[in-house]
């Protein structure tokens, strides 16, 4: 009897859609230190799907479809979702996605619920934080700043 989830495979896994599935493929192993796992090609040679991991957590991807009713936001005038994503040392992280291109970043600070993280889109507008837990902060003496 076959593993579910599959081996590898986290039991939630988001699917990001891209105008330009390769360039995005590229970017986010460059700027936000992914790695590609997976890629299929298209019958016309374009990327049909792809993986990214990041440690222990995994990425979709496929090209943005209004038949299939996935689009980028580039398209958009905004994003219906945001990836929060726990990295080892944040202020590293962003250093490096600052200085490899990542753009409408904001700088690390700390939350209310124990995380330092900062916050940046893609090259096709999907919004990412990236967070370091610092502190642990019971549920009830957390105090919401926004």
């Amino acid at each position: 009897m076959p593993n579910n989830p599959p081996e590898q495979m986290p039991r939630v896994t988001p699917y990001l859609f891209y105008n330009d599935p390769g360039a995005a493929l590229e970017w986010l192993a460059r700027v936000f230190g992914f790695e590609k796992r997976l890629e299929m090609p298209a019958p016309d040679g374009s990327i049909a799907h792809a993986e990214m991991q990041y440690q222990d957590g995994v990425i979709m991807l496929g090209p943005a479809s209004q038949e299939r009713g996935g689009y980028s936001p580039a398209g958009l005038t905004g994003v219906t979702q945001s990836l929060y994503i726990y990295v080892d040392d944040v202020e590293a992280h962003y250093v490096h996605a600052k200085t490899a291109g990542a753009e409408k970043i904001t700088e690390p600070m700390d939350m209310f619920w124990g995380d330092r993280m900062y916050t940046a889109e893609d090259l096709e507008g999907h919004q990412w934080s990236f967070a370091e837990h610092i502190k642990d902060i019971a549920p009830e003496d957390m105090q919401p700043t926004f």
